[in-house]
């Protein structure tokens, strides 16, 4: 199996609106978050690629255009937490790279979310 990944980064707001009220991340607050998409392949195409990584553009174009300095509750469909949101960004790319494995998010340096359907 070949894998690849490549980093995106974005900063955002959110508000974890269905948290108990004293709990800090209820309030309005921002990250500066790490976007990691993952792409799996068990035979390189022709070009000797998983994925070339200057095809993987949109979903930068994506993160730029829908989620850089957005209050995420106005954008995701759900609560914005690292979870969901790398749910929303590999539904999102899912049917343009069919060999998009899984996407991991980090809003602090140490902790990442994962959406990883297949397990």
């Amino acid at each position: 199996m070949y894998r690849i990944s490549k980093q995106f980064h974005f900063s955002a707001a959110h508000q974890l609106t269905l948290l108990p009220d004293e709990h800090p991340c209820r309030r309005m607050h921002g990250h500066n978050y790490i976007v990691e998409v993952i792409l799996e392949r068990k035979e390189l195409d022709e070009r000797g690629f998983v994925v070339e990584y200057h095809d993987l553009a949109p979903i930068k174009s994506f993160i730029d255009d829908n989620l850089y300095h957005r209050n995420l509750n106005e954008v995701l469909p759900y609560p914005p937490t690292s979870e969901n949101i790398a749910r929303y960004i590999y539904e999102t790319f899912k049917p343009r790279f069919p060999t998009l494995t899984k996407v991991r998010v980090s809003e602090t340096p140490r902790t990442w979310a994962e959406y990883d359907p297949s397990s």
